[in-house]
């Protein structure tokens, strides 16, 4: 395994517990029983600076906050067969909105636990249509977000190669740009860094989003020290552009473990769920509370909303 350079070892959860960090942004999974826990991500003291929510166009649930203060990112979760991806984002442009950047496909080497599972040549097809030509807007390009399994770089360089070659004339050899390279890891620390440091030996001096990430299905103990680890380290490499926690969601309604959410069973927020929006602990045991399971799960809500009509609510 290739280690990034100032890998360090994790210090105690106190150390790091409530800091500030203008890189963290939202997974946003809406959860149709309880829409009132929405607004704890944009309260007046939350850190979080912007979201995005598997969709191409914004979350009803903020509609409220300008996008200058809560940054919608576009992500096209799949293969689309027109151009319905690029006519939206150049509508909200054209309406008005600051897109800044957008995000490419979801974990496309895997047709598991909400991946888009498309073929690296299909996947090139539909960028080069859909979001490619945004960069002549002055929008940044993320390149599809693969899982942190073995087959995600391999994906990538044939999606790169496929792309290239669709581009590309007898005369003239083009590659298709992006700004910047997503990463998903649910494991330890140390295998988060690991991670990043094979990305980064990839793709050197590209600025890196960590769009998806956790310790899943361990004790709150353990996940409370991964968190501190992981934000602490993305906070301090320049290298790393924004990250996103996926956890966003009550703790009966969490596929990544009871511990690894930022809300109990009743929608307060947890040790981590504070500290991610910047301000003090609560003590809040994250499988306290009363609550009620969704069923089927949040999680399962956001992908067959994504996956069928592309409404996100």
């Amino acid at each position: 395994m290739r280690w990034p350079p100032l890998l360090l070892v994790a210090t105690s959860s106190a150390a790091f517990a409530q800091t500030r960090s203008s890189k963290r942004g939202l997974v946003y999974v809406p959860n149709t029983d309880d829409p009132q826990d929405d607004k704890i991500w944009v309260q007046p003291d939350s850190d979080l600076t912007w979201y995005y929510n598997y969709g191409y166009t914004p979350s009803l649930a903020f509609s409220s906050v300008p996008q200058d203060q809560y940054e919608f990112v576009p992500m096209l979760w799949g293969a689309i067969d027109d151009t319905a991806f690029l006519d939206s984002v150049q509508g909200q442009i054209d309406g008005g909105a600051n897109i800044t950047h957008v995000l490419g496909f979801n974990e496309p080497d895997s047709q598991y636990n909400g991946g888009s599972n498309i073929n690296p040549s299909v996947a090139a097809n539909v960028w080069v249509k859909n979001i490619a030509p945004l960069a002549d807007k002055g929008v940044k390009l993320g390149l599809p977000a693969c899982t942190g399994g073995y087959d995600g770089l391999p994906w990538l360089r044939q999606f790169l190669a496929n792309c290239s070659q669709l581009i590309s004339t007898d005369d003239e050899q083009k590659n298709c740009t992006y700004d910047f390279v997503t990463l998903h890891w649910y494991g330890n620390f140390e295998g988060l860094a690991s991670h990043m440091g094979e990305y980064a030996a990839e793709f050197p001096n590209v600025t890196q989003w960590v769009t998806e990430y956790n310790y899943d299905n361990q004790d709150l103990s353990t996940t409370q020290s991964f968190y501190n680890a992981s934000s602490e380290y993305f906070d301090r490499l320049e290298s790393v552009g924004r990250y996103s926690m996926f956890g966003s969601f009550r703790s009966k309604d969490s596929n990544v473990g009871p511990n690894a959410v930022m809300l109990n069973n009743d929608g307060q927020l947890t040790d981590i769920g504070a500290w991610y929006l910047g301000i003090a602990g609560t003590g809040v045991d994250p499988q306290s509370g009363e609550g009620r399971r969704l069923t089927p799960s949040v999680v399962a809500i956001v992908f067959s909303v994504v996956i069928g009509t592309l409404v996100v609510l």
